[in-house]
């Protein structure tokens, strides 16, 4: 791995130069441990500090009033989590470990210093935040209109498709990685009514589950019935300042 893995994730979208590499190394500089289930961030925790996902996937979430939980995104090594915290004191959602992972924390103000340098890193920032609000905005429609098995074979290609962003040799099997009350956290439904949408994509032929692995069978007919826009395609970067 290189000295930042966001550098990496921000050259898929473009080529970062090594002294963009050495200013986003910056942000890597402490690792901090997080076991499954702990929390580095919760709502309306006073905000400090920002942080990138080095190992292992986590998630952002709310708390509703009625005591359930709506995740938000799932997220991988190489994000920047607490992006949505940049404009408040407080922060605005929870960001969970759903494995054992790895986070580097880094503080604000060195962010700041970063994109007074380096303009175009932070042009690619906020392509990077639009990514991913143009995601949450897919997720928020597919909650209103699509239905339950749209909804849960969604996760199932977000899932693959950001693994595979990871690891080239991931095709069509994969390990998911998520619990059913977790995808059903994340989809609005209940973890029974989960199981019974993975069982009729099962039996649709579209996948195939063993051990854990999830086996795409029919991709084309999963990302139809999906209604699945891939965000990370179809971008235009030609507007970006050169770098410096």
């Amino acid at each position: 791995m290189s000295g930042s893995c966001f550098a990496e994730r921000l050259g898929d979208l473009v080529s970062i130069t090594p002294a963009e590499q050495d200013a986003l190394a910056r942000l890597e500089e402490r690792e901090r441990p997080v076991r499954r289930g702990a929390a580095i961030q919760r709502e309306n925790d006073r905000v400090g500090e920002l942080f990138i996902l080095r190992k292992g996937v986590m998630m952002t979430s709310m708390l509703l009033d009625d005591g359930s939980r709506q995740i938000l995104r799932f997220l991988f090594p190489g994000d920047m989590m607490g992006l949505s915290s940049l404009a408040y004191r407080e922060a605005p959602e929870t960001i969970t470990a759903l494995s054992d992972s790895i986070v580097c924390p880094f503080d604000r103000s060195t962010l700041s210093g970063i994109l007074a340098a380096h303009p175009r890193l932070g042009a690619l920032m906020m392509v990077y935040s639009q990514i991913e609000r143009a995601a949450l905005t897919d997720r928020l429609a597919a909650l209103g209109r699509t239905s339950a098995k749209a909804r849960v074979a969604a996760v199932l290609i977000e899932m693959r498709n950001r693994l595979r962003m990871l690891d080239k040799s991931i095709n069509a099997t994969f390990t998911l990685g998520l619990t059913q009350e977790e995808i059903g956290d994340a989809t609005g439904l209940t973890a029974v009514h989960v199981n019974r949408m993975l069982r009729q994509i099962e039996e649709d032929g579209l996948i195939a589950r063993a051990n854990g692995h999830i086996t795409f069978t029919n991709e084309r007919a999963l990302m139809r019935a999906a209604n699945y826009v891939d965000r990370y395609e179809g971008l235009d970067l030609s507007w970006l300042p050169a770098a410096r």
